[in-house]
Formats: structure tokens, sequence, C-alpha cells
């Protein structure tokens, strides 16, 4: 009996302590992922110093820009050049459909326009001349206008002259004529828009008698073009 209950106490320790063993040996597994967790907090730091180099550049970025280059640009004549064009464009449109209106549009709404015409007179203000050019054109119809040898000069940013040749035939009053001449605009800037605050116009062929006899030589040999 004694030997028979030895036998019973060291089966029953065998059962005993075998599930321990089980338990440190799952239990091992479960202590090493820990393990392998700690180290996550450092790897942080190492990503973060990174994150301290990319912001160093960015730092230099705004010394790039003291440059002012890119302003610079703008204001040079090809996009100032192209909405000149533009509102020169709407002018000769205006001309050409007779519409008093549209070339109003194109000049500086001001007391201070002034246009020398090309026949000698002076317009002043920017009221008197919608108001001669309704009256004017009223007697005309079939306008035909050709313009041609167009120069534009940029002045900075908000100013430029446009010059040009022209031709321009048309019915008034039932009459057909026909004239050439020459044409300088000047236009400034106002906000978003390109105005006309002045323009001379001059026929290409003018009446002698106009003209001081020193001017009236050949044009291969006269001082003033």
């Amino acid at each position: 009996m004694k030997g028979s209950s030895i036998l019973v106490l060291v089966l029953v320790l065998t059962v005993a302590t075998s599930p321990t063993l089980a338990q440190n040996t799952n239990s091992s597994p479960s202590i090493r992922p820990r393990t392998t967790g700690t180290p996550v907090p450092t790897k942080t730091p190492t990503r973060q110093t990174p994150s301290t180099d990319v912001q160093q550049p960015a730092a230099k970025a705004p010394a790039a820009r003291r440059t002012e280059a890119k302003p610079k640009i703008t204001g040079n004549e090809t996009p100032g050049s192209q909405s000149v064009i533009a509102a020169f464009n709407a002018l000769v449109n205006g001309i050409r459909h007779a519409d008093a209106k549209a070339q109003a549009n194109v000049f500086l709404n001001s007391p201070r326009l002034l246009l020398f015409n090309n026949n000698g007179t002076v317009t002043r203000s920017w009221d008197q001349m919608r108001k001669n050019r309704e009256s004017y054109y009223a007697d005309v119809k079939d306008v035909k206008l050709d313009v041609r040898d167009v120069s534009i000069t940029m002045l900075g940013r908000d100013g430029a002259i446009v010059t040009c040749l022209w031709t321009q035939s048309q019915t008034y009053k039932g009459t057909p004529e026909t004239a050439t001449g020459r044409m300088t605009l000047v236009f400034k800037r106002v906000g978003k828009d390109w105005k006309a605050i002045h323009v001379h116009t001059s026929p290409d062929k003018p009446d002698p008698s106009r003209v001081m006899p020193s001017e009236q030589a050949s044009p291969a040999s006269s001082p003033v073009p």
C-alpha cells in the first residue's frame, strides 16, 4: 500500500508540474513580443529627427522669395502688351461698326482726356468726345478701316504707346469718302483695364498750306518725317 501510495504521489506531482511547464512555454512567446514592442518608442525619436531635417530646407524657401524675380517678370512687356492690344482692337472694332458707345468705353472717363483730331481740332474731356462721336456716327455708314504697321511700346507696368497707319473709307450723308493717316495712342492701366488717355491722329498727306515751306522737302531729305 505504501508503495502504491508513493506511485500515486509521483503521478500527481508529474501531472501537476506539466501544466506549469506548458504555461511557461506559452508565456515565453507572450513576453518576447512585449520585449520587441519596447524598441518601438526608441524608433519614434529616430523618425522625429528626419522631420527636423525636412524643416531645414523649408526655412531656406523664404530666402529664395526675397529675390522677387517673379513680380518683375509679371511686369514685362508680353502680358501687358496683350491687354493693350485687346483695348486697341476694341477701339478699332468700334470704329468699324460706327459704335460710339463701344469706342467711348476704351477711353478714360475723365475731364482731362485730350484728343488731337485728324481735322486739326482738339477734343477735351470724355463727355465731349462721346457727344462728338454720337453726333458724327449718326450720318456715317459702311465704315471700312484698315490698320497696319501697328507698334506697341510698353512704358513700365502702367503705360503704353501704340502707333499705326490707317486707311478708312465710309459713306457720310450718302457720299463716299476715303482718307489715310497716322495715329498715336497713349494707354494707361486703370485697375485691371487699359484705357486710352490721349490720341493724336493726322493725315499722311496734309494740306501744303498747313505745312511750313522748310518741311515741304522730299521725304528723303526732309528733317521731319
